[in-house]
């Protein structure tokens, strides 16, 4: 392991940015453990239901502030999709091409997973499953995909959004909450923040591609600007206190997103920005950049299998004489997160055979196989972003 360290970190092109690799990671690995902590599957009358101990325990609001890190990971595609256009640009490579290695990179994996669940709904239903149970499996497993299709247009529209000032969009959010919330307006008006949200934080890391990177000041500005206008929102707008969606809950943070996530947002792009410095010390370590280069090779197959991971675990546990507490019991205590907790590293177990199993429907295996990957110097993106 200390020889496979040395030779990632020896390969590494010596301009490349580890703090923002660091950043991915920890978005993605964000996403992951939030979705395990408040995502409960309970066996009840011979179903599965989905549920989540939000419902039950709204003190625990301030986890999904803590693990809801989308905004982190939209902040790092626009700062590497801005870098990596411009870079393509310069080499004279066409758009389409440029597009095509990136789209393939997101969407392979996702046509692995979709048709892996095909096969296991079929199988399930044919076995005599509810329909109930397979639907609300599905939905739990596809759900999440959203995001990609979100992140592959936002991606696509670099050229154009590239330069567009992140005040743009987060006005767009104002208003389309304003009318939904304020004036009475229909619900749908707010689905316009599903790329209007997510472009802000978009629009910050095209600027900080454009034009380096903002100083102290500004991290600690976004951090505090966004987080006093999302507390005020939650506090006196009525805006749900999760930043997650919940269960039964008449207004969702996500689902689109509101003005109190893309307020909470800019905090979290602020707070990363802050971070960037003792990131890049930490990563100076040939072990630390590691580990941190192999999750950013892998970030897509964690991120469309985990919830696959969780499933699977709580499937076996099903064999057990009862139901397993945090695992198919109803999340209404502390004592259901003190046993979810300690099923973690089983689902974690479950996803590295994931992994193993599929990580190379991410990126296709080159002569050499990794090998010949860290020989280039590729270990935490694709060529055209190695040049960048």
């Amino acid at each position: 392991m200390r020889d496979l360290a040395r030779r990632i970190d020896s390969a590494t092109p010596p301009d490349r940015d580890r703090a923002v690799d660091a950043l991915r990671a920890l978005a993605i690995l964000g996403v992951v453990l939030g979705h395990w902590l408040v995502t409960a599957l309970v066996a009840d009358s011979g179903a599965i239901r989905v549920t989540s101990p939000l419902s039950y325990l709204p003190g625990l609001a301030p986890v999904s502030w803590m693990l809801q890190t989308l905004a982190v990971f939209f902040l790092v595609g626009g700062y590497v999709g801005t870098r990596s256009h411009a870079a393509a640009r310069a080499r004279g490579e066409a758009y389409r091409r440029w597009l095509g290695v990136r789209m393939a990179r997101l969407f392979r994996p996702v046509a692995a997973v979709s048709a892996v669940w095909a096969v296991t709904a079929g199988a399930m239903l044919a076995a005599g499953a509810g329909l109930p149970t397979v639907h609300a499996l599905l939905r739990l497993v596809w759900s999440p995909l959203w995001f990609l299709v979100v992140f592959a247009a936002l991606t696509a529209a670099t050229p154009l959004v590239a330069r567009l000032h992140p005040l743009w969009p987060l006005a767009v959010v104002l208003h389309a909450d304003l009318v939904r919330f304020g004036l009475g307006g229909p619900p749908e008006a707010g689905w316009i923040n599903v790329v209007a949200g997510w472009l802000v934080p978009y629009c910050l890391g095209a600027s900080w591609a454009r034009n380096g990177l903002p100083g102290r000041a500004t991290g600690w500005a976004l951090l505090a600007s966004g987080a006093a206008a999302a507390a005020g929102l939650v506090l006196g707008a009525g805006y749900p206190a999760s930043m997650v969606g919940v269960p039964g809950a008449g207004t969702s943070n996500l689902g689109p997103p509101s003005l109190a996530a893309v307020t909470f947002g800019l905090a979290q792009c602020g707070g990363a920005l802050l971070l960037l410095g003792p990131l890049r010390r930490a990563l100076r370590r040939p072990a630390a950049w590691a580990a941190v280069a192999l999750v950013n090779l892998s970030a897509m197959t964690v991120f469309l299998w985990h919830q696959t991971a969780m499933i699977a675990v709580t499937a076996t546990g099903l064999l057990a004489d009862s139901p397993l507490p945090g695992l198919h019991t109803v999340p209404d205590g502390a004592g259901w997160v003190a046993a979810r907790l300690a099923w973690l590293p089983v689902f974690t177990g479950a996803l590295v055979v994931c992994w193993s199993a599929f990580r190379t429907y991410e990126r296709r295996r080159a002569p050499g196989g990794a090998s010949r990957v860290v020989r280039e110097g590729r270990p935490a993106e694709s060529e055209a972003m190695r040049r960048a």
